[in-house]
């Protein structure tokens, strides 16, 4: 693929990947509507492994966190704040594998992959996700999380599987649901990122890398770090903003590109 190309997959990948408007929609949308090649496993896994490490990088202290209560999670106990999140996050992703893996067998994550689709999942989960924005309550903070709230945000995670629906924006709108403040939902959702992102990447990794030549690796480091720094931008662009700011201008931005998307598929 062109230069050009991988630098605007890379880009689309960071920008939209925590942000709650799909970035597989979009990247599914690129060569739709451009006629661009598609651009394949590997730099799919690249740009994934980009914006893993940007949300890392500036959750690392719930990261860490995370990690040193992952012994105890991992024997059972939940009986300390960190033990509680490293469980919350392991029961989080169990629906998405398991949903993931039933697409996969039955072939309708590709069957899925269409304008159409991507119209009615844009303009539908834009809608709920205002929705719960301004009617869940603010109750709760990212303390709160229990094991019953990460098993129904994984089961609103695992919705986002179909192409359009945004996993950052089915998750918030989970969390929100819930009761949880709009920047700690969105902590939450980014928190269960990690992961998904782990899980999807070692499966698809393990089909593609044995396959890459020399410059598929230069290709899929240009795009890994690309998507990295757009992701970081774009995730404290977001975090900072909803100290202040609803989810409504990414809601209108859905609504505005599922109509545009479903006059083009049904025109």
């Amino acid at each position: 693929m062109t230069l050009f190309n991988l630098i605007l997959v890379a880009l689309i990948q960071g920008i939209t990947e925590f942000l709650p408007v799909s970035s597989s929609g979009h990247l599914i949308l690129l060569p739709n509507l451009t006629g661009y090649d598609d651009q394949g496993a590997f730099i799919d896994v690249a740009v994934h492994v980009g914006t893993l490490g940007a949300v890392l990088l500036f959750f690392r202290r719930d990261v860490v966190r995370g990690l040193s209560g992952l012994p105890r999670a991992l024997r059972g106990k939940t009986d300390t704040a960190n033990a509680r999140l490293a469980m919350g996050l392991i029961v989080s992703v169990i629906p998405t594998v398991l949903a993931g893996a039933v697409l996969w067998a039955t072939g309708l994550n590709d069957a899925m992959r269409s304008i159409t689709v991507i119209g009615w999942t844009m303009l539908i989960f834009g809608l709920v996700l205002y929705w719960a924005d301004q009617r869940g309550p603010t109750v709760k903070q990212t303390d709160d999380w229990s094991l019953r709230d990460a098993a129904i945000m994984g089961l609103w995670q695992a919705v986002a599987l179909i192409p359009g629906t945004s996993r950052s924006g089915i998750t918030i709108t989970g969390a929100r649901m819930l009761g949880y403040t709009r920047e700690d939902g969105a902590t939450l959702a980014m928190l269960m990122s990690i992961p998904t992102i782990i899980a999807s990447g070692v499966l698809l990794g393990a089909d593609v890398a044995v396959q890459a030549d020399m410059a598929a690796f230069r290709d899929g480091a240009i795009a890994a770090s690309l998507a990295f720094l757009s992701a970081l931008a774009a995730l404290s662009l977001m975090m900072r903003l909803l100290r202040s700011v609803s989810f409504t201008p990414y809601v209108i931005y859905r609504v505005i590109l599922g109509l545009i998307l479903l006059a083009i598929a049904y025109g």
